[in-house]
């Protein structure tokens, strides 16, 4: 099968150094244009070479999103390296001094089904040399990486598929390969229904999680080395509502560390292994799940937890970073820092620091010097500038269900009562917002909006029983939540009942268009980028993907009667305006979903617009596509819920 035989890299030689623009005024309570909002970030992701002297990130240049290698010795030691249109750079990171890996994918038509391909590229930090890493002998998902050698040669671990002809092709094996020759060799054979494998901090392929799609039943496969034969030791059936405890750090006692939620949020427990017996909760955070791990440098044991609380931050169990952590909390004031990035030894880190009102920038930190070294803004228009106040409420739903919302106010109607309001319901909707800077939000308030982002029930981070209220619930009760909001602002003076729009993409865009539709008393407009419309065509694409049953199975779980709660077969019930807007190559909801509603609603004869981004995507990936959004919604707004 040949996949993606037309991506490329480019390469550009050392760039100069490039000033940021200057502020867009000094004078902090000027109006920032809309221009400043829809700059791409400068650096998004960057990660420390192993050598601490080198900086990889993805970048913005004249407003396309590039990576950025960049050196910290020399600055006019920049280079860039771009892909192709429609093609995404997915992720990046280190092998060792010498090498970079960076994860491709892209879209393609497959025997008439389109699906997204991916695949690895190998590149030297001298760019002079690429290498396609088995891009011929893989079929469809070939990216995962599962490990990275710590001795500073280049070899990898890499789980992909190996064709799509057969069966034996279909399921990923692993493969240990040496980015500088890009010679391989199988070190675990690809198993029925295994999509997942995990290693070790030394290489070790040690476990596998299996999913049979069709009987909706899951095993995971254990081994203590590479010399062993793999053996289930644990099994859930489909009715079986316990999750899987997967060992994800492996340590060399024998044990491992994993999430788990039995006491209704997920923690971070000791496992012992084979039995996966839970052992010592090693860190929760009371009201919320935890998010993730840092494991510390030889992955053989963990040394911190990523969580988000009102927002995120990294807890270290680690104590010379603990008190890293503390020394840089203790010299920037009231503003935010958090770790992103180290090298070998961990004495250079690189530190993003800011605030919800204020995009922040990175600093570089050598711990043998006194002071951190900023690198770049965020924003290279805003740069320090601090907007709109954000903060985290909550209220009760009507079912008295306890909300958590952030909610964003106005800067330029600071004491002002009964103002404007936008809701701006997340997208996932598996997912959640936090304080932290977003451009959307901050654009809307500073045209003179309050903002509201309520975190409706069946949004992640809030446990499990509060994720099963929003089982079913798709345009109902959740739908409710966002509407109780409304109703708590007012209720507070804060905003004026009379006076909102529904705002979101995604599953956000959703929810605007079913407000428009079910409840257009409560809204004088609404606007959708990227909603879904019609529930049944999103779950016949979703088929299509891995799992495609199973997503199937969670979508009805959401909403058992999909046309009930579709906005697209109820274009007649709507009853105030909407703004439609999406991209053509979005690859996460198509392009159709609001194509057909905007057909319906010109059928029906109900006011609304249609915008459609010919390079646009789910992502907001390019500058242009944010500026055009931005206008059409300040437009829109203006004429139906002015400021």
């Amino acid at each position: 099968m040949r996949l993606l035989p037309w991506i490329g890299i480019a390469l550009a030689g050392a760039l100069p150094a490039q000033s940021p623009p200057a502020p867009a005024s000094t004078d902090p309570a000027a109006v920032v244009p809309i221009t400043a909002f829809a700059e791409l970030p400068l650096l998004e992701s960057p990660k420390l070479s192993p050598d601490g002297t080198r900086v990889l990130a993805k970048g913005a240049v004249g407003g396309r999103q590039v990576l950025l290698l960049t050196s910290l010795i020399d600055a006019k030691q920049r280079h860039t390296l771009g892909a192709p249109e429609n093609t995404d750079i997915n992720w990046w990171r280190w092998v060792n001094d010498d090498w970079l890996l960076i994860g491709l994918g892209a879209q393609q038509d497959y025997f008439g089904h389109e699906i997204y391909v991916t695949r690895v590229l190998a590149v030297s930090t001298d760019m002079k040399t690429t290498r396609r890493l088995d891009w011929t002998g893989s079929g469809v998902r070939a990216d995962d990486v599962l490990w990275v050698a710590h001795d500073g040669s280049p070899r990898i671990l890499l789980s992909r598929q190996t064709g799509m002809s057969s069966e034996a092709e279909f399921y990923p094996s692993v493969f240990e390969i040496d980015v500088s020759t890009g010679k391989s060799r199988r070190v675990a054979e690809g198993r029925p229904n295994v999509y997942n494998w995990y290693a070790d901090g030394e290489g070790q392929v040690r476990a596998a999680y299996q999913y049979n799609d069709s009987s909706r039943t899951s095993a995971l496969l254990y081994r203590a080395n590479n010399r062993e034969s793999f053996r289930t030791i644990a099994r859930r059936a489909r009715k079986d509502e316990d999750g899987m405890t997967i060992p994800l750090t492996f340590r060399p006692d024998g044990s491992a560390v994993a999430f788990d939620d039995e006491d209704g949020f997920t923690a971070l427990y000791d496992v012992s292994l084979p039995d996966l017996k839970l052992g010592k909760k090693l860190y929760a955070l009371e009201g919320y799940d935890v998010d993730g791990i840092i494991d510390n440098a030889d992955e053989n044991d963990v040394i911190g937890a990523s969580v988000t609380g009102q927002f995120g931050r990294s807890v270290w169990f680690d104590e010379r970073l603990k008190e890293l952590q503390q020394a840089i909390d203790g010299s920037i004031g009231d503003r935010r820092a958090r770790i992103v990035s180290w090298n070998r030894d961990r004495s250079r880190f690189l530190i993003e620091v800011g605030t919800a009102s204020q995009p922040g920038g990175l600093y570089f930190w050598d711990t043998g010097n006194a002071k951190m070294n900023r690198i770049a803004w965020n924003s290279g228009t805003l740069q320090s500038r601090r907007l709109s106040n954000v903060s985290t409420i909550r209220y009760a739903a009507r079912d008295g269900t306890p909300i958590e919302a952030v909610l964003t106010m106005p800067r330029h109607r600071a004491g002002q009562k009964n103002l404007p309001l936008i809701v701006l319901p997340h997208g996932g909707p598996s997912a959640r917002d936090s304080e932290g800077w977003d451009w959307w939000t901050q654009y809307l308030a500073e045209i003179g909006y309050v903002v509201v982002q309520p975190n409706y029930r069946g949004s992640s981070g809030y446990g499990v029983a509060f994720a099963k209220k929003g089982a079913g619930q798709w345009g109902l009760k959740m739908q409710d939540d966002l509407n109780d909001a409304v109703t708590h602002l007012a209720k507070e003076g804060i905003a004026d009942p009379k006076r909102v729009c529904m705002v979101g993409a995604s599953y956000g865009g959703y929810a605007a268009m079913r407000a428009a539709q079910r409840d257009g008393k409560l809204y004088r407009c609404a606007i959708s980028y990227a909603g879904v419309s019609d529930l049944a065509a999103l779950r016949g694409y979703d088929s299509q993907f891995l799992n495609g049953r199973t997503i199937g199975d969670w979508l009805r779980g959401q909403a058992p009667d999909f046309q009930s709660v579709s906005p697209r077969f109820h274009a007649t019930d709507f009853s105030t305006p909407i703004l439609l807007m999406h991209g053509k190559v979005d690859k996460r909801v198509p392009v159709a979903q609001s194509r057909t509603l905007a057909a319906e609603l010109k059928r029906a004869g109900k006011p609304h617009r249609y915008v459609e981004q010919p390079l646009g995507d789910h992502f907001f990936s390019r500058s242009e596509d944010r500026l055009q959004f931005l206008s059409e919604m300040t437009a829109f707004l203006k004429e139906h819920n002015p400021a």
